[in-house]
């Protein structure tokens, strides 16, 4: 399935339209890795636990997204927009959210 942020796809037709499709996930990010992440925060570097968590938000997102478009009938999604959100939920940690949303269509295939 071609999934693209482009409106258009290059050198194809765009037969149908088919809608808003989308995706979610949450995901939680527990104690011990916002701690050590805030750690790492104040003396420099990467949070390798939480971009492992956003990786795996972001294709759970997808895969949603990409389900809803097969069971429309479409072959393709456009328009595709990443958002990611942390929700705090007081003293336990955080929450990633990733939502991919976009234009599911079907193009002609040659």
């Amino acid at each position: 399935m071609l999934i693209l942020t482009t409106p258009t796809i290059e050198g194809k037709k765009i037969v149908k339209y088919l809608g808003l499709v989308s995706g979610e996930a949450i995901l939680g990010a527990n104690i011990f890795k916002d701690l050590f992440a805030g750690i790492r925060d104040i003396v420099g570097g990467r949070s390798a636990a939480y971009e492992k968590e956003l990786r795996s938000a972001k294709q759970i997102a997808i895969e949603e997204m990409v389900e809803e478009t097969k069971a429309l009938g479409g072959n393709a999604v456009v328009g595709v927009d990443l958002d990611y959100e942390t929700i705090g939920i007081g003293q336990t940690g955080n929450m990633l959210m990733v939502s991919a949303s976009g234009t599911a269509v079907v193009y002609e295939e040659e």
